[in-house]
């Protein structure tokens, strides 16, 4: 802090200084053209001493964004001459403009960053990708001021030598132009007679250049992919969605609703995991395991505390029997009484341009891959010697495991070691990491990590599964937990630690489509891959696996694909909310506090006790928090995580508010419904205005009111 204050003081006195002595005075065409003679005269005596001592006044009117650049720039080519003079003035310029930058970061950026951080990420994002053919357009243009150009860089994270490179060639156009007229300085009378309209304009030209350039070099290679390929005169199909899951069901159904002609390809069931092995039946479930945990608290709603009498088939019974209610709305009748076409068969990609569908070949505009993505089991010594459980398979199970242990403390091992424990079954949960929910805050994560084990299961952290073991009829797990081993006895072992995206099997290979390291497909913020009419969504192109996102992703494909030459959309992950549906839910949108921290930013936590809402403590809910993330002094959400009964659903109010920029005085002023759990977003908001309040107002409001009451 002390090293930044000596520099705003060094800049400030500068500054001043070359106000107060008026120093440019000597930076005027007038001046310099009044003194031409004597300067060459130095030059042509001393040239080693003079070119130095220009080459350093330059350097420092450009690191200080003072005026007068331009007119040294004149003069450089009227005492060096043209070649002499572009060298210097290059070099120097170029320094400049870089202590420049580098100053505004040292200064500002962290307060920028604390600021407006989520927004800096976006552009920092974007200036990695294309951040030079940017600088270099705006060197090229002198309508924008440089110095400007410095400050705004030094917000971003561009490195220093591609700033450097960029500057230096990017400003070398308008160097010589100026170094050249300064070698006919006497027939210069203003600035005006260098920059002509005409050539103002032409640098204008030369400024677009890059980014058209830029665009067609993207344009080249994505069609450079499709040259290989024969393109049929006519198509079949407008588009074909490989995959009928939550993801492909939307997008076969904008594309129909918009009159094109769609084929949509499943080989499995339609609806996907999220109907057949995933949200449903695992809610369902979960609803099944609540009931079965409230009858054992009826002491606390004032019923006798009651051990649950049931077939564990039953509960898988109603598991199916809800699938089976919601299948119409995912059935081949309804989406082919909607104008979609229905295959129930295998799809495989032969070309850009078509797909075998079922044996037979359909030629299409687009393709929109939507396969998804299937539990992944990892390599564990041992493991093949049981049949193990994913949420996959888990719904044919019949009997309640006695003794079961679940890998994985995310969302979906979580929500199951909870279902389980609830129905009858003694779990331990074991996860790798210091934390179960290890996207949440710490304390969140903690918050359900003591649920569970008041529940009774086993939550063990910092845990590696080593090997399973088998003696006799009896099956072990051995763990590593903190550097020691224990055997842990199980009759079924479910394994809940991630999924992996489906990429294999359909001819991705083949054509060439460019899979990311973590195993899923690479898209664009078009959402397309490497071939332009082939898009991706939902789990098999990431980055979020959740229902809804991949629902989201398939307005943008379907919309860019069959209308993306007259207009494309970039996908908008700015508000991504999800919520784990254990007990209590934990609902999230945007950052945590763990991750505001990570990005710097300058931010302030809110906090709301659920156990002091009137209506959780009617319902023996009484246990949660709401945790909202604002900006500092502002009543901006930047995040919001809520643990309770129902937080899935309470969390859309928060959803809405930073989708469309409202506060927390928005919220504070919305009416809520009295007794009800979404309250606590209003009272969240009241604490937010609580540690906000106006002191020295209501200083003078105590004031105003004794002086009436007197």
């Amino acid at each position: 802090m002390k090293v930044k204050i000596a520099l705003i003081a060094a800049i400030l006195a500068l500054a001043v200084g070359f106000v107060y002595f008026d120093v440019g005075h000597y930076l005027t065409l007038e001046y310099i053209k009044s003194q031409q003679v004597q300067l060459a005269q130095l030059v042509a005596e001393s040239p080693v001493r003079a070119g130095l001592f220009y080459f350093l006044i330059y350097v420092s009117i450009a690191a200080l964004s003072l005026p007068g650049a331009a007119i040294l720039t004149l003069l450089g080519g009227a005492i060096f001459g043209l070649w002499q003079g572009v060298v210097i003035v290059s070099f120097a310029s170029t320094l400049g403009a870089t202590l420049a930058m580098l100053a505004s970061r040292f200064i500002l950026r962290q307060q920028v960053v604390k600021r407006f951080g989520s927004q800096l990420k976006k552009i920092d994002t974007g200036i990695e990708k294309e951040g030079a053919f940017y600088l270099f357009s705006l060197r090229l243009v002198p309508a924008f001021p440089f110095f400007a150009i410095n400050l705004l860089m030094g917000l971003t994270k561009i490195s220093v030598p591609k700033f450097f490179i960029v500057s230096q060639v990017g400003m070398l156009a308008g160097t010589v132009v100026f170094v050249n007229a300064g070698t006919q300085l006497a027939q210069i009378e203003t600035i005006s007679d260098i920059l002509s309209p005409t050539l103002i304009a032409s640098f204008m030209l030369l400024g677009i250049f890059p980014l058209v350039a830029k665009r067609m070099i993207d344009f080249i290679a994505a069609t450079k992919m499709l040259r290989n390929y024969s393109k049929p005169k006519s198509f079949d199909r407008d588009v074909i969605v490989i995959g009928a899951g939550s993801g492909g069901l939307v997008a076969a159904l904008i594309a129909a609703t918009v009159k094109a002609k769609v084929t949509l390809v499943e080989k499995h069931k339609m609806g996907g995991d999220c109907l057949n092995t995933g949200c449903v039946p695992s809610k369902s479930l979960l609803r099944s395991a609540k009931f079965a945990f409230d009858l054992r608290r009826g002491d606390q709603l004032g019923f006798a505390a009651t051990e649950p009498d049931f077939d564990f088939k039953d509960v898988m019974a109603r598991v199916q029997r809800i699938i089976s209610s919601i299948e119409p709305h995912d059935s081949v009748e309804r989406f082919e009484s909607l104008g979609v076409d229905c295959a129930m068969a295998e799809a495989r990609i032969l070309s850009p341009y078509l797909v075998e569908v079922g044996g037979k070949v359909l030629s299409t505009r687009n393709i929109i891959v939507a396969t998804g993505a299937a539990p992944f089991v990892p390599d564990i010594a041992g493991i093949e010697k049981v049949k193990v459980l994913t949420s996959d398979n888990l719904w044919a199970l019949q009997n309640l495991p006695r003794r079961l242990i679940v890998l994985g403390g995310g969302p979906i091992g979580t929500e199951l070691t909870q279902a389980f424990s609830r129905l009858g079954s003694h779990v331990t949960q074991v996860e790798a990491l210091p934390n179960i929910l290890n996207r949440e805050d710490p304390e969140i994560s903690a918050m359900m990590a003591e649920q569970l084990r008041s529940e009774g299961v086993a939550v063990l952290v910092n845990s590696t599964a080593i090997a399973i073991e088998l003696e006799q009829q009896d099956k072990y797990l051995v763990v590593d937990s903190d550097g020691s081993q224990q055997r842990i006895e199980f009759d079924e072992i479910l394994v809940a630690v991630g999924r992996k995206a489906n990429v294999k099997g359909f001819g991705l290979e083949e054509l060439g489509v460019e899979i990311a390291p973590q195993g899923t497909i690479v898209v664009d913020e078009y959402l397309r891959t490497n071939y332009p009419n082939i898009y991706a969504i939902g789990d098999v192109a990431g980055p979020y696996q959740f229902t809804h996102t991949a629902s989201h992703m398939s307005w943008y494909a379907t919309v860019n694909a069959l209308f993306g030459s007259f207009k494309k959309f970039k996908v908008d992950y700015s508000v991504v909310p999800w919520a784990t549906f254990c007990s209590p839910e934990v609902a999230r949108v945007g950052l945590n506090e763990t991750e505001a921290t990570q990005q710097g930013l300058d931010f302030e936590v809110t906090k709301f006790d659920v156990a002091e809402l009137d209506r959780a403590l009617a319902d023996e809910e009484a246990m949660g928090v709401v945790k909202v993330i604002t900006q500092s002094g502002s009543d901006k959400i930047l995040g919001v995580t809520i643990v309770a009964d129902h937080a899935g659903d309470l969390i859309s109010e928060y959803v809405l508010a930073m989708k469309h920029g409202l506060g927390l005085g928005k919220i504070m002023a919305t009416i809520h419904i009295y007794p009800t759990m979404a309250e606590m977003n209003k009272f969240a908001a009241g604490e937010w205005r609580k540690a906000h309040k106006p002191d020295w107002a209501l200083g003078l409001a105590g004031k105003y009111h004794a002086w009436r009451r007197n």
